[in-house]
């Protein structure tokens, strides 16, 4: 009954005579019917639209958000395809939900998100002998190697079209280029200055087997992790627009001068002239200045993964040196001993601006006073003291049901109010000067069923089997990530996202190419990865637990671990400490978070949060909790009982 009137009151229905949409859709009519028109005039039959930028960003700043203003979906993944007569957007499980509640029926909802099937569709619904269109700014090089294998041999053909038709809809009403200032970044917040850091590269050219003359660098956090530069032209994202070629003699960013300090400006041209003084240049002259380089006897190095196919075709393919990543992106990957030691000094403030914000939520959620939306944006306001900057993305606010959507966020439109009888999941995070924060927290102030206790603790299983796990060193993250599903895949449960990602030092909070997905790169001592196991109820209930680790050297000779560095205590009131095999992790964790967290809430004469925190990190003690968890049903037989077709 729960998820039936969930279901009618927030999702379209779009196969009844007059279709239902909720009021968070979007009317995409006129911008389709414009589109269509450009797409005439270009004589092509379909248009691939994705959720990307030039830079092949995760996040990215308004004018660049295409996909959503024609779609009106805004999740940050996704593919839109638009042909003469209908129009598909293909997503992961993550918005398959969000997709439904913001898309009028214009569009159908396409729950394979592989290119493979794109291009399937398109072969069904594009007939043989025309064309289909897309941006070669917006697509890497592998995604559109991926298009064309798809496509090969069809009679029909990929047209690159440099004017992005969804611009030229858009027109005037497209948010203008940002203005404000990129600044330079305090040397007390780096790792090491960039004059160090391109010195580096250089050396990496050196000893590649090929001699690169050149790096390429396309992604928005490299430029700025190289020349320690910050701006805010995405939204939680401290980048700005640029790209830059590193010669072995010379260097060039290519950016809006205008908008560089005078002590950003002063830091790049303090050793002009020489190999070590940097050139600026216009931000749309990067192709044109390629193209020039190319012509000598060069060798240009790019990562694959972040090069735009636009680019790309304008190096003759016996000058290229490629790679999955730039040598800037995998060293940035890399933290060096102070750049450890700055994210975890953020990590610190940070777990006070929770220890706070959950304190506070114990005291007024009962009073019936706390809303999502209202929770979301008091975390967000703790988080601004010492170094902050803001949130590191859009908070997780959700409440009941809600929770059971992995990427929700709360809105003052629509936005539940917490209760003590529903779970609570907050996903939030920092942007600190000296480093990014990530972290979740799943609470429940009443009594949790016991289905809802077991899933949380075996979830809390998955983290601690993970962040305790002792490995090679060079293992790829992908081959240990079943250890964070273990404890749900006994019992047939599981969740449908990914496990960990890497994050930067004041820089993007999903940090690749550090992780435990496939194309992750291996794990290294110095690397950062956020742990985050979950388990999602549809209709009812969510549960993720996130921490931020630091890959770090194992006792055992040659081998790593995980030393875990996001410090704010578990919910003691979810935890079924019966199916741990070992409790002395979670006192071990929670005397650290006792010494590292406590003198900063004293420091700060918050006595009340450190009365908190010495409650929430009293040791745990089998003996007196195993007869609270007597009454704990098996979870087998509750998955038997209340999911009888569920799939895992």
């Amino acid at each position: 009954t729960k998820q039936s009137s969930f279901a009618t009151s927030d999702i379209r229905n779009c196969t009844t005579s007059s279709p239902f949409l909720p009021p968070t859709v979007t009317n995409t009519s006129s911008q389709l019917n414009a589109l269509r028109q450009r797409m005439q005039f270009y004589n092509i039959s379909a248009y691939i639209i994705p959720a990307t930028d030039a830079h092949m960003s995760e996040y990215i700043a308004e004018r660049d958000a295409r996909l959503a203003w024609i779609s009106g979906f805004t999740g940050s993944a996704g593919t839109g395809v638009v042909t003469t007569k209908k129009a598909a957007l293909w997503t992961d499980s993550r918005y398959w939900i969000q997709a439904e509640r913001q898309m009028d029926c214009n569009w159908e909802l396409q729950k394979i998100v592989w290119t493979d099937s794109i291009g399937e569709w398109l072969l069904q619904e594009i007939p043989a002998g025309e064309n289909i269109g897309l941006d070669p700014f917006l697509f890497s090089i592998d995604l559109w190697n991926s298009y064309a294998h798809v496509l090969q041999g069809s009679s029909r053909t990929l047209v690159p079209i440099e004017d992005n038709l969804v611009d030229l809809v858009w027109g005037s009403q497209r948010p203008p280029l940002p203005t404000s200032e990129i600044y330079l970044l305090p040397e007390t917040f780096t790792g090491s200055t960039w004059q160090e850091k391109v010195s580096g590269i250089r050396s990496q050219m050196e000893q590649h087997s090929r001699s690169p003359t050149a790096v390429l660098l396309s992604a928005l956090e490299e430029t700025a992790w190289l020349f320690n530069l910050r701006g805010d032209d995405i939204s939680y994202n401290p980048v700005f627009y640029s790209y830059a070629l590193l010669t072995t003699s010379d260097i060039s960013l290519f950016v809006d001068r205008n908008r560089l300090s005078a002590e950003a400006l002063q830091s790049l041209s303090a050793l002009c002239p020489g190999p070590l003084c940097v050139q600026v240049e216009e931000y749309d002259q990067v192709r044109a200045s390629v193209q020039a380089y190319a012509q000598g006897d060069v060798r240009v190095w790019i990562g694959t993964e972040y090069t735009t196919y636009g680019l790309y075709g304008v190096i003759p393919q016996d000058k290229l040196v490629e790679s999955s990543y730039s040598p800037v992106m995998t060293t940035k990957a890399v933290k060096n001993t102070k750049e450890q030691a700055l994210l975890k000094a953020a990590h610190v403030r940070d777990a006070v601006a929770m220890i706070q914000y959950l304190l506070w939520l114990e005291k007024n959620v009962p009073k019936g006073s706390v809303n999502e939306f209202s929770g979301a944006r008091y975390v967000d306001k703790l988080r601004r003291s010492e170094h902050c900057r803001g949130a590191s993305f859009e908070t997780i606010s959700a409440s009941g049901l809600n929770a059971a959507l992995a990427h929700y966020s709360p809105s003052n439109v629509s936005s539940r109010k917490l209760s003590v009888d529903e779970m609570y999941l907050l996903d939030s995070g920092g942007q600190y000067l000296d480093g990014t924060t990530d972290i979740t927290r799943t609470v429940h102030w009443g009594e949790p069923t016991p289905f809802q206790k077991e899933a949380y603790t075996r979830v809390l299983m998955g983290n601690i089997d993970l962040a305790r796990l002792v490995f090679p060193s060079e293992t790829s993250g992908r081959m240990v990530e079943a250890f964070a599903r273990q404890a749900l895949w006994k019992v047939g449960l599981n969740y449908g996202h990914g496990t960990g990602h890497g994050i930067g030092n004041f820089l993007s909070v999903h940090e690749w190419p550090v992780g435990f997905q496939t194309k992750n790169v291996p794990l290294v001592k110095g690397m950062f990865t956020s742990i985050e196991p979950g388990y999602y109820q549809e209709g009812e209930f969510g549960i993720r637990i996130e921490d931020v680790a630091l890959v770090v050297e194992a006792q055992t000779k040659a081998y790593l671990t995980f030393e875990v560095v996001s410090l704010v205590p578990y919910d003691r009131n979810l935890i079924d400490i019966s199916f741990l095999s070992e409790d002395q992790y979670l006192n071990t964790y929670y005397e650290t978070i006792r010494q590292r967290v406590g003198p900063e809430l004293q420091r700060r004469q918050l006595e009340e949060e450190y009365e908190w925190l010495r409650r929430n990190t009293q040791p745990f003690s089998r003996g007196t909790l195993v007869a609270t968890s007597l009454g704990t049903l098996a979870i087998t037989s509750l998955v038997s009982t209340l999911l009888p077709d569920r799939q895992a």
